[in-house]
């Protein structure tokens, strides 16, 4: 009698979720708020793993980078990204969130990594170094931004010229942001737009900075 019982919680679990889904989707169109530290495991789990190893492939990344990690949440991507620029290269892990920015700094003493660099701030704040990073990261964040034409200009002035910033969004994101949204706001702040990697559900695109000259 009990096995019956197993279905219906995750009937009941999965309504719950679909509603704080739905609730959290119509109270982002009006307002920008980032994700809350206690729904950290929702962008930090097993499942997200083929995700989180796609955007360490698009970056492109070598031995010795500077990489902004933009909205760095719990540290998904922060802890792999300094394994791939290796302890010669430096990731400055970015977000406004003291308890996100705690989980993250866990992961990286964890994992054992000591090139990553820890910022509690806004994006588009000004408090970004300029001219510093060859690549530069917003994993579902954009539409966490309230200022995003501000963040993307601080992101551009923070990129070495012939950098870019990789801008990824998937649809079941409250705060999902079309692609058409995201170049009109990139060409407006100086980025060019490049490689592009899609589907019906979820998108990456490669903003550059135009190499001096």
């Amino acid at each position: 009698m009990r096995f019956p019982l197993l279905p219906a919680l995750v009937v009941i679990l999965g309504l719950l979720a679909l509603a704080v889904w739905i609730a959290w989707r119509l109270v982002s169109r009006r307002r920008a708020l980032p994700c809350p530290s206690w729904l950290s495991w929702l962008v930090d789990n097993p499942l997200v793993r083929r995700r989180t190893l796609a955007v360490l492939d698009r970056l492109k990344l070598a031995p010795g980078m500077s990489v902004l990690d933009a909205g760095c949440g719990p540290g998904r991507l922060a802890v792999p990204i300094a394994r791939a620029v290796g302890p010669e290269g430096r990731v400055l892990a970015v977000d406004l969130q003291p308890r996100m920015l705690e989980r993250a700094k866990g992961k990286a003493a964890a994992a054992g990594v000591g090139n990553v660099e820890f910022m509690l701030a806004g994006l588009g704040q000004g408090k970004v170094p300029a001219r510093r990073f060859d690549r530069a990261l917003l994993s579902w964040v954009l539409g966490e931004i309230p200022e995003r034409l501000a963040a993307l200009r601080e992101i551009h002035a923070a990129l070495r010229p012939g950098g870019f910033l990789l801008v990824s969004e998937v649809l079941a994101d409250p705060h999902y942001q079309s692609l058409a949204k995201v170049k009109a706001l990139a060409e407006e702040c100086g980025f060019r737009a490049g490689a592009y990697y899609g589907s019906r559900f979820e998108y990456a695109i490669a903003l550059e900075k135009p190499a001096a000259g």
